[in-house]
Parts: C-alpha cells; sequence; structure tokens
C-alpha cells in the first residue's frame, strides 16, 4: 500500500518536531532525529514504510531543496571582511585565513586516513573516502552557531567558513570522481558548462530582481517561483554534462543568495524545505537501511566506530588552527563542531552505490557513524563553548572632527557598547581634547589618508566639522565607501540644498544643532516627562534594530526580559507600528523602547545579533 507508506512518512514529519519539544530534546539536530525515526519505521525496525517511487522522488527533492538551501547560507560578505584590530592595535588572523588553513588541514588528515584504512583493508576507495571525512554538514554547524548566536561574531564566522568550504570543495571532489568512475572522463570539461549558465542567471536576473518585488503578488510568489526555476535549470543542466544534480542545486543557491533576496523569501524558502522536501529525505534515508543484516556481519559493525573516530581525527587539525585567535576551549569546540557530517554524505553515499564502489554494509556503516557525529558533536560543543569578550562586538563610531559638539558626545558612548574613534586635523583641537578622549591627528583629510588612517572601517562615521563643505565632500566619499551609516552635521545651506537632498538620497542622516536645540526646548514645555527620560542617566529611551532570526516570527510578550523594559513603537519599512503583547516581530524590525541601561544592553545584544 503506498499510500499508507507516504500517510506514515508524513505523520512522522509532524510529530517529531512535536515529540522532541514535548520532552525538550534540544541537543540533537531534527535531522538526526527524522534519520532515527526512519531506522524505526523502515527495513531495520518495523517496516511500516517502504520505498515507492513517489516516496522516492520526492525524497530526491528534498536532497536537492536540501543543498540548495546550503547554498544559500554561505555568506560571502565574509570572504572580504578584515578583522577587526585589537585594543593594542594588533591584527588577528582573519576569519577567511583560519578557516582556509583549517580546511587544508582536513584534506591531509583525511587522505592520510583514507590511505590508512586501505592499508588496513576496511575499505579500499581512497579518493572516496577523503571526501567523505572531509564533508561538514553546513546545515547543523549553522543552527549550532545560530543557538549561541555566534554567526556574526569572529569564532562563528571562523566556523562557518570552515564548514562551507567542508561542503563545497567535498561537492566538487564529488562531482569529478562521479564523472571520471561513471566512465564519462572525456566529459568533465562540460562541468565549466554549470557554472557558465549560474553566471548568466545571475547576470539576467539581477536587473530584474527588483521588478519582480514591485510587481509580485500573493497569487504569483514570483520569488519562489524563480527559485525553483534556478533550481530545475541548473540540476537539468548538471545531469546533462554527466555533473551530480546536487551540484547544481548548490549552485541554483548560491545564485539566489547573490540575488539579495528579502528576509521574506528566505523564510518561505525554508519553509517549503524544511516544512515538506526535506524531513521526507531524511526519514527515508533512515527506512532504507537495513541494519539487520549488519547485525549479522561483525566487519560491518567494526566499521561503524572506525568511521567515526576517522570523521573526528579528520578535524583536528583545525583546533591548533583555530587555537592562533582563539582560547583553547573554544578552539576545541569549534573543532568538534566541524566533525558534523551528514549533509553531504547520504547523497555520496547513493552516488557511490550507484556506481557501486561501496557495499550497503559500508554505507550503512557511513551512514550511522554520520549520524553519531551529528548527535554527539552539537552537545560536546555546547558543553565546550564559552563567551570570551572577542566574541562580544562592539559598536564602531568614528568622529571626524573633535570640538565642543562631539567630544561630549564621544565620552558618553564611551561608557556603552561602543568603541569611540576621535580624528581630527586641526593641531590647536588636538591638544585641547587629547587629554578627554584619545584623538588621531591628520595631516589632511583627503580620500587616502582618511582610508589608510582606518576613518572608513567603521560602523557608524559622524562629521561633526561646521564647515558644511567639507562634510559633504568626506561623506560622499563615505558612500562610496559603503559606511553603513553616515552621520553628518550642516549647520548651514553651503553645501546646497541639491547636494543635501543627495546625501539624504544616499541613506546619509543629516542634522543641525539649531533644529535639535529647538526640538528640545519645544519638548521642554510640551512634554516636560519625555524630555527627562531622554536625559535620564539611569534610564532612557533605545532603539535596536532586530536581526537575530531566533525572535523573528515570535510575539513581543516572548521578549526575554520583557518586564523591564516597555516598547513604545515600531519602526517597520518606513512606517511605525503600535506594538502589542501580540504583535509579531518582523527581520529588520526597529524597537524603540524604555527601560535601564542594563536592559537596553542585554536586549540589544540579543535581538541585534545577526546570524
Amino acid at each position: 500500500m503506498p499510500q499508507l507508506s507516504m500517510l506514515i512518512v508524513m505523520i512522522a514529519a509532524l510529530m517529531i518536531p512535536l515529540f522532541m519539544a514535548r520532552f525538550k530534546i534540544n541537543g540533537i539536530p531534527t535531522a538526526v532525529a527524522e534519520i532515527v525515526v526512519g531506522i524505526l519505521l523502515g527495513k531495520t525496525g518495523l517496516r511500516f514504510v517502504t520505498t515507492t517511487t513517489d516516496l522516492t522522488f520526492l525524497s530526491s527533492l528534498g536532497v536537492i531543496v536540501l543543498i540548495f538551501l546550503s547554498g544559500m547560507e554561505i555568506n560571502f560578505e565574509l570572504f572580504v571582511q578584515k578583522p577587526r584590530a585589537n585594543r593594542d592595535g594588533t591584527v588577528p588572523r582573519s576569519p577567511v585565513f583560519l578557516a582556509g588553513s583549517a580546511f587544508v588541514g582536513v584534506v591531509i588528515t583525511a587522505l592520510v586516513l583514507a590511505v590508512v584504512l586501505k592499508m588496513l583493508g576496511l575499505f579500499s576507495d581512497v579518493m572516496l573516502a577523503t571526501i567523505l571525512f572531509s564533508t561538514i554538514a553546513l546545515g547543523v554547524v549553522i543552527a549550532a552557531l545560530t543557538e549561541q548566536e555566534l554567526l556574526s561574531k569572529p569564532l562563528g564566522q571562523t566556523i562557518l567558513l570552515t564548514a562551507a568550504l567542508g561542503e563545497i570543495i567535498p561537492l566538487l571532489a564529488l562531482t569529478v570522481y562521479s564523472t571520471i568512475n561513471g566512465g564519462h572522463a572525456a566529459r568533465i570539461w562540460l562541468v565549466l558548462l554549470i557554472f557558465l549558465a549560474a553566471i548568466i542567471l545571475l547576470r539576467r536576473f539581477k536587473a530584474v530582481y527588483q521588478f519582480f518585488a514591485r510587481i509580485d503578488k500573493s497569487t504569483t510568489q514570483l520569488d519562489i517561483r524563480l527559485a525553483f526555476f534556478l533550481i530545475f535549470v541548473l540540476v537539468t543542466i548538471a545531469e546533462n554534462v554527466g555533473a551530480e544534480n546536487i551540484l547544481g542545486a548548490f549552485l541554483a543557491g548560491i545564485v539566489m543568495k547573490l540575488l539579495r533576496p528579502s528576509e521574506v523569501t528566505r523564510d518561505k524558502l525554508t519553509s517549503i524545505g524544511y516544512g515538506f522536501f526535506i524531513p521526507i529525505f531524511f526519514i527515508m534515508t533512515g527506512a532504507k537501511l537495513n541494519l539487520r543484516t549488519m547485525m549479522g556481519n561483525p566487519q560491518a559493525l567494526m566499521l561503524i566506530p572506525v568511521f567515526f573516530v576517522c570523521f573526528a581525527l579528520a578535524k583536528l587539525i583545525p583546533f591548533f588552527i583555530f587555537h592562533q585567535r582563539f582560547n583553547a576551549r573554544n578552539s576545541a569546540a569549534g573543532a568538534v563542531l566541524t566533525s558534523t557530517t551528514i549533509t553531504l554524505v547520504i547523497p555520496t553515499l547513493t552516488i557511490a552505490r550507484n556506481l557501486n564502489a561501496i557495499t550497503s554494509d559500508q554505507s550503512g556503516a557511513f551512514t550511522l557513524a554520520a549520524v553519531l557525529s551529528c548527535v554527539i558533536a552539537p552537545i560536546v560543543f555546547n558543553k565546550l563553548y564559552r563567551p570570551q569578550p572577542e566574541d562580544e562586538e562592539r559598536t564602531r563610531v568614528t568622529f571626524l572632527g573633535a570640538n565642543i559638539l562631539t567630544v561630549p558626545v564621544a565620552q558618553q558612548l564611551a561608557k556603552g557598547m561602543y568603541d569611540i574613534t576621535m580624528v581630527t586635523d586641526s593641531e590647536k583641537n588636538y591638544r585641547t581634547y587629547n587629554s578627554q578622549v584619545n584623538v588621531k591627528l591628520l595631516a589632511a583629510l583627503d580620500d587616502d589618508a582618511l582610508t589608510q588612517a582606518g576613518v572608513f572601517d567603521t560602523d557608524i562615521l559622524v562629521l561633526g566639522y561646521f564647515d558644511a563643505d567639507r562634510n559633504y565632500r568626506i561623506a560622499r566619499m563615505a558612500v562610496e565607501h559603503k559606511v553603513a551609516r553616515v552621520v553628518a552635521r550642516f549647520e548651514t545651506r553651503e553645501a546646497g540644498d541639491d547636494h543635501l537632498e543627495e546625501l539624504a538620497a544616499d541613506g546619509v542622516e543629516l542634522f543641525n544643532t539649531f533644529t535639535v536645540n529647538a526640538s528640545l526646548l519645544r519638548g521642554m514645555i510640551e512634554s516636560p516627562s519625555t524630555l527627562k527620560l531622554l536625559t535620564d542617566t539611569e534610564a532612557g529611551l533605545y532603539e535596536v534594530e532586530v536581526h537575530n532570526h531566533r525572535y523573528t516570527g515570535k510575539t513581543l510578550q516572548s521578549l526575554p526580559d520583557i518586564g523591564a523594559i516597555t516598547v513604545s513603537r515600531i519602526y517597520r519599512n518606513g512606517h511605525f507600528v503600535a506594538p502589542h503583547g501580540d504583535t509579531l516581530i518582523e527581520p529588520n524590525d526597529h524597537l524603540i523602547f524604555t527601560g535601564s541601561k542594563d536592559a537596553a544592553r542585554t536586549l540589544r545584544q540579543q535581538l541585534g545579533a545577526r546570524n
């Protein structure tokens, strides 16, 4: 009864997360739980689920969507980000350098382990074993880092990049392996057509993607249609040039990522994948395993701990690489987490079985070893990891111009979660204010001098000069250098209305003291209590932008320590929204709230963490 098998799989997919939530099983990834349930329901256990045409098709779509979403998880900005200097002025090793070095060590160790297994007569295919031992489960790593709110922090970035390499490089190696072993070695150059097609699709849709957003409506869902169009085009090309379909799916995810989809689009794609297709893939993976035969084969049983140890040993080198920047405990935690593997292992084993390069017992042993790694590694990671000062990044604010306006503000901000840098070209002001706040003296304020001084390497740049023309010129430089926020002072109209409108259109925030003073005077007359709140040293009015997806989709009343704050407004998509206890938080919401400084600091750390 094929329909009965489908129904049982659907019921299992629904009940597994409910069961885990009910009994607070948080240390085990859902994917692992789905494989275990599949084992209980399939050939090994009760045999309620059998392999049918429909389930095989949906399972194949599941792995394609899983790899597609993995491609979308890669943050390419991490490859170009420069590490922040330490307080002593030294620049630490960048996450890119650490991750690249760590993964080179993984590949070398995996190759050595593969050769040892062949010498011992346990597994003869060196290239296949190297690929398997080099893989890292990017999805599981992201889930663990998200739970610890580490994705935007140096340690999290380093682990994430290592995991990304542990998915990209083995995937490319698997494509070469399957092409050669499938008898298509002469056609291996055709694999380049997939990358060419991906580049063409990216260039073709980059210009029209914003147009899609303008004409989209609930009955068309153009963003989702585009995603599945990219998947099937690149998967079809991959299959026709002799490559694996998962390479096409991975490139489709990268193309979709580079199109910069909205958070809503990402949420919808994730919902489709993890809500339907991917659970079927993992459940059917467990259902197809026949551990009954393995139990009667001592050699097959022995392979499970052997492969598990190899998965762990292959990730030993990252500990020493990570330790160049992080403490021993967190370096060990990172190395343990990179030993997690399952996402690419199962597709690799499927391909190997189709090529008759591996026996069913060996495939089962690899699968169970991978399952064990997903159960044990995240638990050990959570036990080992401890937050360090390096993980608590402060907002960098650079003031250009040291004067009676900027210096007091810098002194106040330095007491909070801000790293303050002050720069001036006035030797007189340098001598006057350097004893009150650390000031850098520059001989010139041209682009080269400012860039070399690191003025544009900041989160917020405040232009505090009285000279409007100078502020305009530097603001234009900051826009070109893509500074996240630029606040510019314009006391007069010397820069011209057109220039000010131009800066405002580019996102530069403009202010002048006359307008501010007038507003404060009016506030003192009309709302004296509000003004007292703004100037209170113990409590105040604060704002936080929501980046932490752990809290999006949840209600305001479910926020941590909600009793210690009062949310007065939500600024969303250019409009203010009146908050209620059951108001759902959306990505990039700006919560405007009152509370103590400690409560504000805690809420900013939790909601503002990028992941």
